[in-house]
């Protein structure tokens, strides 16, 4: 468990005012990591409903790889491996 001044010492209003879950960290991370930050809510809203280790796969795929649109390559992948999953 953290103190409170240590959360406090690190928490930026201008920055972090809108995000106060976990999952919405991650999608404006995965925003940023993609360069698609116009697209943050669909970020959020995948890493709320899709599992972890399908974006984290998805990412590691389009973060090798040489694209010009990382985001479109990232829903391609990430729709591959739930289709696989699934099955």
């Amino acid at each position: 468990m953290q103190k409170i001044g240590t959360i406090l010492s690190s928490f930026n209003p201008v920055e972090d005012k809108y995000i106060s879950r976990e999952f919405q960290a991650y999608g404006i991370y995965l925003a940023e990591t993609l360069g698609d930050y116009k697209h943050k809510s669909l970020y959020i809203r995948l890493a709320k409903t899709v599992p972890r280790a399908i974006l984290e796969k998805a990412l590691s795929f389009v973060k090798d790889a040489r694209a010009t649109s990382k985001g479109k390559l990232f829903m391609w992948k990430m729709k591959e491996l739930r289709q696989a999953a699934s099955q």
